[in-house]
């Protein structure tokens, strides 16, 4: 985040080596946390990388081709 803005509001200008923390990534997923973390446990969404001691973050790039991957299951789904 930075001084010009939200980062979830500004995620499309994000570069895909960014990393965005999880108060703004539930801006921009539709589920809650403790979904995210289901998802997560079972593998059917990205993990988040250990940043430090008290900062995880998720890739903007692995987050992006999660969303590309899920938009073309509906796609092709919906023919």
């Amino acid at each position: 985040m930075n001084a010009t803005g939200n980062t979830s509001e500004r995620f499309d200008e994000l570069p895909d080596e960014s990393f965005i923390r999880q108060a703004a990534l539930l801006r921009i997923i539709p589920f809650s946390a403790p979904t995210l973390w289901r998802r997560i446990k079972a593998k059917k969404f990205p993990a988040p990388a250990k940043l430090s001691d008290g900062i995880t973050a998720w890739h903007v790039g692995a987050i992006r081709q999660w969303m590309r991957k899920r938009l073309n299951e509906s796609v092709k789904g919906g023919r």
